[in-house]
């Protein structure tokens, strides 16, 4: 009987130190969740930004290239839209 009783309390601080983990795993499961969620909808919202301003998205995609620029170990692919592209050509070819 002497035995039991320590290890009945053992038992229920590992149980209680279970439950704890758990709840701690699942805040921040939910924390996780809401940080996305804000995360998504500041996109969101810089999406319609830069859709209804002329020019935003190619100064922000300017600016991501000066940013990136810095670090020499860095190649840059750039793309360009076709339609770029055959303004340049026409007007090469009035030339």
């Amino acid at each position: 009987m002497e035995f039991i009783l320590p290890l009945i309390v053992f038992l229920i601080l590992i149980s209680l130190k279970q439950v704890n983990e758990y709840e701690r795993e699942k805040r921040a499961t939910i924390i996780n969740s809401e940080g996305e969620l804000m995360a998504s909808q500041n996109l969101a919202k810089a999406a319609k930004r830069l859709a209804t301003s002329p020019g935003a998205l190619h100064l922000r995609t300017l600016n991501s290239i000066n940013d990136i620029s810095s670090d020499q170990s860095n190649t840059i692919v750039f793309a360009v839209p076709i339609e770029v592209l055959r303004a340049v050509e026409g007007f090469s070819k009035k030339k």
